[in-house]
């Protein structure tokens, strides 16, 4: 059904006195900043207002259906990996392995899903294909269940999740610009069921300024670090369903509700630029540029940018001409894939105006329509290393085309905040003016409630903050997520087949031996070769001890190359900078076995992992000339 975009503002009430930019009850400077930089959020929506009303024509939709009971545990379970839980016979058994490699908190999550998802069935009269005894081997009803679960730790987390929706959390406020450590070795679920009854530590929201925020260190363990992209396509498949399973046990045990939406239909545009499709866009650059993984537009209108526009005073809050940028637009889809666009006379402002539309223009939000309520709950959870533990989830879950458009876009307005002297743009600033153009969407309603604007206009841009500033941190891959591969790839290989007594019990038996700290029994040192095939005709043997690590094979491999002479294969590709090998940008991959390809990190300790992996091959290859997405 076609109307009026329920996107215009004239949703959004205006400002309240409670969201009034100076109040007049302010006692401090900090709050006075606070509050005037909140003004930059509220002229963004104002700008958004106005060129969505000059065009409302071009804005339709579907209508967004609610869902019935048990879709959403329905949907949920399908998008876990667990659809055969469901009864799906098409659903491939080997699916059922994921269940070997939950935590008990992620296995708590699904039980409850499972049992919400029954009842609904039964409420409705529809015989459930597979009943929720049949999985977790219980004799008793799933009613029965609820009240009396076999499992303790669901029962202490269902209990305990009761009491915190009706108490306040006891937090207690961070100390500015300290340096804690972020684990990635354990669960966040786990860590989160560990604190259930402890205090939890509140960095205070009225913080705008960078250098006072929290600064985490991830502390490597002996596998080193795993970044977004460090793993293969393969690999990188499975880390969004794990990541969703996490999440929803996180938000278990802090008393959350994971809300998910249906993404809207929006008509089909003729254009070629603008109100695209992500994909879309990248299978289109693609035909020109192989391997592009940020639509090409994006990076011309951050290019250009960087090039002029870093230094200009109020960039990306000062507002270009509506007028202009609307031409703009039209010269760039007619102009830009011919390369008879001229980007040296285009306004710096108009510029960002650019940008930000084609944020906005997106058929489906940047942040997706069905995990945007999630990114927006965030800012509900009190404590700062768990909001971030949230979102590091939630971007692993995001589809790949829109992790890494998210991320060239975090990483120029990162630039934009490093220039704050000139262009009077402080973290804050920034991502106040980016939050209605993240949070906002046409495809989605905005009703706000009445009173709440400011604290959502608040919460919004703080998340927007999070991710400007953390966006290190929250592309990493968690070392627990790795392993969970691991298994999961070993198991694959293993081809189980999976029948109803093997499932019966499993979620309940097999995390007997989680608990205990695997130790490895192998040898205390090991010679290994280390191929470069693309790079020479020899291997090199490496002997490994406790301290060996990737970077000192690399070094060793660097040695060899200058003082041995081996068989070059290609030349060209180890020239050296100023006669120095450092300057060659190698790697090691940790390829098969219980991975696909594996991208080490240089502080890897090998004997660690030859433990981990026996059956893997360490190749040293060249860092690829497009730049790696952190």
């Amino acid at each position: 059904s076609t109307r009026h975009c329920p996107w215009k503002m004239n949703q959004l009430p205006p400002k309240s006195a409670a969201a009034s930019p100076v109040s007049e009850s302010t006692n401090s400077r900090v709050e006075a900043l606070d509050n005037l930089s909140m003004d930059s959020f509220w002229l963004e929506v104002e700008n958004i207002k106005q060129s969505a009303e000059a065009e409302q024509e071009e804005c339709s939709l579907a209508d967004v259906k609610t869902q019935e009971e048990g879709e959403a545990e329905a949907e949920w379970l399908q998008d876990a990996g667990l659809s055969e839980l469901l009864g799906d016979p098409a659903s491939d058994n080997d699916n059922l392995v994921l269940l070997s490699t939950l935590t008990r908190t992620q296995a708590a999550a699904v039980q409850r899903r499972l049992d919400t998802y029954s009842r609904s069935r039964r409420r409705r009269n529809k015989h459930p294909v597979r009943h929720v005894r049949d999985i977790f081997g219980s004799e008793d009803t799933a009613a029965e269940k609820e009240e009396s679960s076999p499992d303790p730790l669901w029962n202490n987390l269902r209990t305990s999740n009761t009491q915190r929706k009706t108490q306040d959390y006891s937090c207690t406020v961070r100390n500015p610009g300290k340096e804690e450590v972020f684990n990635m070795d354990v669960a966040y679920s786990e860590q989160a069921a560990v604190l259930l009854k402890g205090s939890f530590l509140s960095e205070s929201r009225k913080l705008k300024d960078g250098n006072a925020l929290t600064r985490f260190k991830i502390p490597k363990g002996r596998l080193g670090v795993t970044r977004i992209g460090d793993l293969s396509a393969q690999d990188m498949k499975k880390i969004p369903t794990l990541a969703l399973i996490e999440l929803t046990a996180l938000c278990d045990i802090l008393g959350f509700e994971l809300k998910r939406n249906k993404a809207a239909k929006l008509k089909t545009t003729e254009k070629r630029l603008f109100g695209v499709p992500l994909n879309t866009l990248l299978e289109n650059d693609q035909k020109l540029l192989p391997n592009t993984k940020v639509p090409l537009l994006l990076q011309a209108l951050l290019s250009c940018l960087e090039k002029r526009g870093l230094e200009t005073e109020g960039i990306l809050r000062v507002s270009g001409s509506q007028t202009r940028i609307k031409s703009l637009e039209q010269k760039l889809e007619r102009d830009f894939y011919s390369g008879l666009f001229c980007w040296d006379e285009v306004h710096q402002n108009d510029v960002s105006g650019l940008l930000k539309r084609f944020i906005r223009e997106l058929p489906a939000p940047l942040l997706t329509a069905e995990y945007l309520p999630a990114f927006a709950a965030v800012q509900n959870i009190p404590d700062l290393k768990q909001r971030l533990q949230a979102l590091n989830l939630l971007i692993l879950i995001l589809p790949e085309s829109n992790r890494n458009t998210l991320k060239a876009l975090l990483e120029f307005l990162s630039k934009v905040v490093a220039r704050e002297n000139n262009n009077k743009m402080n973290l804050w600033n920034v991502s106040t003016v980016m939050a209605p153009n993240l949070f906002m969407h046409k495809g989605l309603p905005n009703k706000i409630p009445e009173g709440k604007e400011k604290q959502l206009a608040e919460g919004a841009a703080d998340v927007v903050r999070m991710m400007i500033h953390y966006q290190d941190l929250l592309w990493t891959v968690s070392s627990f997520l790795v392993a969970q591969v691991r298994k999961l790839n070993e198991s694959n290989s293993k081809r189980y087949q999976f029948c109803d007594k093997r499932i019966k019990n499993l979620l309940r038996k097999i995390h007997a031996d989680k608990d205990k700290v695997e130790k490895n029994q192998g040898e205390p040192s090991k010679i290994v070769k280390v191929h470069a095939s693309l790079l020479l005709k020899d291997s090199l043997e490496v002997h490994l001890n406790n301290a060996t690590r990737v970077a000192d094979v690399l070094k060793q491999f660097q040695k060899n190359l200058c003082q041995n002479g081996w068989n070059i294969v290609n030349t060209v590709n180890l020239l050296k900078c100023n006669n120095s090998m450092e300057c060659t940008n190698l790697l090691l991959y940790e390829v098969g076995g219980n991975i696909g390809e594996h991208c080490l990190d240089p502080d890897t300790y090998l004997l660690d992992l030859y433990h981990i992996n026996p059956h893997a091959e360490w190749i040293i290859k060249q860092n690829p000339s497009y730049p790696r997405m952190f």
